[in-house]
């Protein structure tokens, strides 16, 4: 299957089977059903990539929850919301418990349902592209692999293989581009969570409000457009890692709001009354300096001391000058494959303005230079020459 959205429909009503499909057609899903629980088991078997199973809760040979079950062992990044009516809303919460991601019930709210599926889908995509990552990642994070062999970096390894089997929160300290996000990565695919989600958002990105309600989550009609529950990126990230990137631009309000869940691990949801708990390991990251935010009062300093338990300093490229070309090599090979080149090495002309440069950019601008330098090359070219590069870099030689 092999639209990116895909919902299997289980009911054994015909006309509940026919109303929904039409429904989620129009929306652009790819859009299977089934009249009873053998049949939708017979499907999922045969269809890997279903992302969403609406499933009714009680029908006459398999009910929903013995297809929430085996769906469940069968496919466990697969979402099920179970179709219920209201006097078996019990046992549709019971279905949540047993991994259900949510419940609907009849008569239907269109409008409801349909963000219920949408939340649904974007579980389900959230663990296949954890699932991914762990495996590209796993490879890619052994410390022999990652590409950087200066002193300076093989102390951030040191550092990463002690604190990654350990719950400590972790502080990551560098300039923009130093590739913090890797760091966090690497400590959380060789901890014993790396099964679990890891999860990233940059507090710099979205506004105060907006950021209160990625972490936490809300409730529905908690504000205006708040049709259904969505859950936060604590609660998405249970069990595994939460990494919060520029975590220096958070408001004064956010910080008395994070300190919390660090220090309880619990919180609720916007709107909400219910507390939520958590097992988070967290993973910060800024490239502020924090110190002198905490003496100005713009940082506290207790949230302060709770994320320096261990720091980790990424050196700038300017100080790792030495990576530079086993850094540039990968690069290459990455931006070959992408763009069906066959580059195969940097001049020495190019290679000593390259080593002459103070990269502010760092790593991320290195990377930038050698794919422009890639895809400006003529196709048959099989080497980066001085010209290829930014004219930036040409002039500060």
């Amino acid at each position: 299957m092999e639209n990116s959205k895909s919902i299997l429909i289980v009911d054994d009503e015909p006309n509940i089977r026919r109303v929904l499909e039409a429904v989620f057609t129009k929306d652009r899903y790819s859009v299977l059903t089934a009249e009873n629980g053998r049949k939708a088991l017979d499907i999922i078997s045969a269809e890997p990539n279903l992302d969403v199973i609406l499933c009714d809760l009680i029908m006459p040979d398999l009910n929903g929850i013995e297809v929430l079950k085996a769906a469940r062992e069968m496919n466990p990044g697969l979402s099920v919301v179970m179709i219920t009516a209201h006097g078996t809303i019990r046992t549709a919460v019971d279905a949540m418990r047993l991994g259900a991601f949510d419940y609907v019930t009849k008569p239907f709210d269109m409008d409801e349902i349909k963000l219920i599926v949408k939340n649904a889908l974007e579980h389900s995509q959230l663990i296949a592209e954890n699932a991914h990552l762990k495996q590209e990642l796993k490879s890619r994070f052994k410390f022999d692999e990652i590409v950087g062999s200066s002193g300076k970096m093989q102390e951030v390894y040191k550092v990463i293989e002690r604190v990654a089997n350990s719950n400590a929160t972790v502080m990551i300290r560098g300039e923009s581009g130093t590739g913090k996000e890797l760091v966090a990565k690497a400590i959380h695919y060789n901890s014993q969570r790396a099964d679990k989600p890891f999860i990233a958002v940059s507090c710099a990105a979205l506004p105060e409000t907006l950021l209160e309600s990625e972490l936490f989550g809300y409730e529905k009609g908690a504000f205006t457009g708040a049709g259904g529950q969505k859950l936060g990126r604590f609660e998405l990230a249970n069990h595994g890692t939460l990494f919060m990137d520029e975590i220096g631009e958070l408001s004064p309000a956010m910080q008395v709001k994070l300190l919390r869940v660090l220090q309880e691990r619990q919180f609720e949801r916007i709107g909400g009354t219910k507390t939520v708990s958590v097992d988070v390991r967290m993973v910060a990251a800024t490239n502020r300096d924090l110190e002198a935010d905490v003496a100005n009062n713009s940082f506290r300093s207790d949230l302060y001391y709770r994320l320096q338990v261990i720091q980790i300093f990424l050196p700038s490229l300017r100080e790792r000058k030495e990576d530079i070309p086993s850094l540039t090599e990968h690069f290459i090979g990455k931006f070959n494959t992408v763009n069906g080149r066959n580059i195969k090495y940097v001049t020495q002309s190019a290679m000593d303005l390259m080593m002459q440069y103070s990269w502010p950019g760092n790593i991320r601008e290195l990377e930038n230079a050698v794919e422009r330098a890639v895809v400006l090359a003529d196709t048959s070219a099989e080497h980066i020459t001085p010209d290829l590069l930014p004219l930036s870099m040409q002039i500060s030689a």
